[in-house]
C-alpha cells in the first residue's frame, strides 16, 4: 500500500517508520526544510518537502495512487484541508486526520474525513473507565460519525435501576444493543428486560443525541423528579 503522511512531526516520523519496517511505500510531506532533511538523513528518501494542503504538492507526491492520506500536523485547518483536496480532488479512498482540539472532530467528519484521531479525546476515555463520575465511554464511530457505539455505566443512584426498556424515555435513533453484568453472559436486552445496579449498557446512537441518552439513563432519582 502507499501511505502519504502530511506532516513530520514526531507523530508523522514514527507512523513513517513504522510503516516502512512493514515493508509498505511512505511518503512524508513536510513544510520546513530542516526537519525534511532529518527525516531523509534518518529514514532515506522519503521526504518530499511542500505544503500538503496545495493541489501541486499533492500531484507531485502522487496522490492519486494513493491508498491511505493521513494529515498530522498540529493545526487542525491544515489537516482537515489536506484530507478534503486529497478526497476530492484526487479520489483517495481512505483519510485519515489528527484532531488536536477534540470540539473539531464532529466538524472533520461532516466535511469527509473518514477516521479522526484526537489524542485528548483518547486520554480522556481512559480517564472515564476508570472515574465514576464520567459514565459515557465511546467504542466506535459508525459510517462517517453520525452514529456513535458507545457504552454506559449506570450509576447506584441511577432512576432506570429495576426500570424496564419500555419504559426508559429513549431518544430517537438510540438503541440499547447489549447489557453487560458481572459474573453473567452478556444480554440483548428486550422490551421487557429490567435494568439492573451495575449494568454496563453498549448503544448505538446519533453524535448529537449521546447528553440526552446518557441522563436518561444516570440520572438520579431526584434529578428525575
Amino acid at each position: 500500500m502507499y501511505f502519504i503522511i502530511v506532516g513530520g512531526g514526531k507523530v508523522g516520523y514514527y507512523l513513517a517508520k513504522a510503516l516502512l519496517s512493514e515493508a509498505q511505500e511512505v511518503l512524508i510531506i513536510e513544510r520546513e526544510g530542516g526537519r525534511c532533511d532529518r527525516i531523509v538523513e534518518e529514514l532515506g528518501s522519503v521526504c518530499l518537502r511542500g505544503d500538503g494542503c496545495e493541489t501541486t504538492t499533492l500531484a507531485e507526491a502522487g496522490t492519486n495512487r494513493c491508498d491511505m492520506f493521513i494529515a498530522v500536523t498540529d493545526g487542525d485547518e491544515d489537516n482537515l484541508v489536506a484530507c478534503q483536496v486529497a478526497k476530492r480532488t484526487f479520489q483517495v479512498p481512505r483519510t485519515i486526520a489528527l484532531v488536536n482540539n477534540p470540539k473539531n472532530d464532529v466538524l472533520f467528519k461532516k466535511l469527509g474525513v473518514d477516521v479522526t484521531v484526537s489524542s485528548t479525546a483518547i486520554i480522556l476515555e481512559h480517564i472515564e473507565q476508570e472515574v465514576p463520575t464520567h459514565q459515557l465511554v465511546h467504542l466506535f464511530s459508525l459510517g462517517k460519525g453520525e452514529l456513535e457505539l458507545v457504552e454506559i455505566r449506570l450509576p447506584q443512584d441511577s432512576w432506570a435501576i429495576g426500570k424496564r426498556v419500555m419504559e426508559l424515555k429513549l431518544p430517537v435513533d438510540c438503541v440499547l444493543n447489549l447489557i453487560i453484568r458481572k459474573g453473567q453472559k452478556p444480554l440483548i436486552p428486550s422490551q421487557n428486560t429490567i435494568l439492573e445496579r451495575g449494568d454496563q449498557i453498549v448503544a448505538v446512537t446519533r453524535h448529537d443525541l449521546e447528553e440526552e441518552l446518557r441522563d436518561e439513563l444516570t440520572r438520579n432519582t431526584a434529578e428525575k423528579k
